[in-house]
């Protein structure tokens, strides 16, 4: 009989976050087959502690998470195993808790899709599910992923990076800085961050101020970016690593002014076409657009491709790549396959194959200057 992977799938985390990565790993562990796979639950609290025990995802989802245990990841390249951390009368100790080979993060948002987590992954030499530190760092930043964009000749819409600073300082110069970019309505993000958490759409000069201050609780860095007109938003998933494929193309219909995080998560309204009913020639446009922004950050594993479709022109605008995309059993991200004819548990088992994949490629590489 062919040995187990022994995966370690980590959620939760610092992030605004937590909670959609809550939902997202239930879906993840429900199709993790046991015949093929030893499982082992690592929960990251908003403080970021690593914890693990029995029905750890069930704790964390009730608040109780009081009886678990805390555990370690070494950073030496010699252990590829998780520790729990005991105490002891002379202080703490390592106990292992169990070796793996591949870790599947379901982290979204800072510290788990930025390239903070993958850093420490990196250091330990583990395999692990999703990209590497540029990949995740620069689809995290909405500011720097639209300057790499600009760089590949992909259409972005025009935007303004601010920094939380110069709001503090005087918020009416940024409001006209950011008025210069296009009429109203603009909307305030902030830079890193996902689920549509901090977005505000704003009509008018007050509602920017709030949008702004909205942004910058959870940012230093902010993003004003013009609004499209008859907008249509468009997705496409991508799957791979140096030679990735890509989905059918989705449309998202909001139930409210945009695709907030309540119509994401919360009361699940806003509806899916699957596929998109778009001409031959915009659908072929926005994958090829997908395919080079997935290159252009050297992203690996997978990603959501995010557009805005001028309804009335057909001009097509790359929004964002999403590294570490939503899981939950709502999301499009897994939905795009599914119609594309990759189930959800063979997305899985092939994110975990893109993985190993990577992780050969990483040893390839001689980190040492040869005599």
């Amino acid at each position: 009989m062919a040995q187990k992977l022994r995966i370690a799938v980590l959620f939760g985390g610092r992030s605004g976050e937590h909670d959609v990565s809550l939902m997202s790993a239930r879906s993840v562990l429900a199709v993790l087959d046991p015949e093929k796979y030893e499982v082992t639950q690592v929960g990251i609290t908003l403080d970021g502690e690593w914890l693990n025990g029995d029905n750890t995802l069930e704790s964390f989802a009730q608040g109780n998470t009081g009886k678990l245990n805390r555990v370690v990841l070494p950073s030496e390249p010699s252990h590829s195993a998780l520790y729990i951390l005991k105490q002891n009368g002379s202080g703490e100790m390592l106990e292992k808790l169990a070796d793996v080979d591949v870790f599947f993060p379901v982290l979204h948002g800072p510290f788990g899709e930025d390239g903070t987590l993958q850093g420490l992954l990196e250091l330990a030499d583990v395999a692990y599910v999703g990209a590497g530190v540029a990949g995740s760092s620069v689809g995290m930043d909405k500011g720097i992923f639209k300057d790499v964009m600009r760089a590949n000749g992909i259409p972005i819409v025009e935007s303004l990076l601010v920094l939380r600073g110069e709001i503090e300082k005087d918020i009416n110069a940024v409001i006209e800085q950011a008025e210069k970019i296009g009429a109203y309505p603009l909307f305030a993000k902030p830079a890193n961050l996902g689920s549509s958490v901090g977005i505000s759409k704003c009509n008018s000069r007050s509602d920017l101020g709030e949008g702004l201050m909205e942004a910058a609780r959870y940012d230093r860095r902010i993003i004003i970016e013009r609004g499209v007109g008859s907008v249509r938003e468009i997705e496409v998933s991508v799957l791979g690593n140096e030679n990735p494929q890509t989905s059918v193309c989705g449309e998202v219909l909001p139930s409210r002014e945009f695709y907030s995080y309540e119509s994401k998560y919360v009361d699940g309204t806003s509806g899916l076409i699957i596929p998109a009913q778009l001409p031959a020639e915009v659908s072929d446009r926005i994958r090829e657009y997908a395919v080079r922004a997935y290159k252009a950050i050297d992203c690996a594993g997978m990603a959501r491709a995010d557009f805005f479709l001028n309804g009335e022109t057909n001009q097509v605008y790359l929004n964002e790549l999403n590294t570490l995309p939503g899981f939950t059993s709502i999301s499009m991200y897994p939905k795009l396959w599914q119609a594309s004819g990759l189930t959800y548990a063979q997305l899985v088992d092939r994110l975990i194959e893109l993985a190993l994949e990577r992780k050969t490629q990483r040893d390839h590489t001689e980190h040492r200057r040869l005599a």
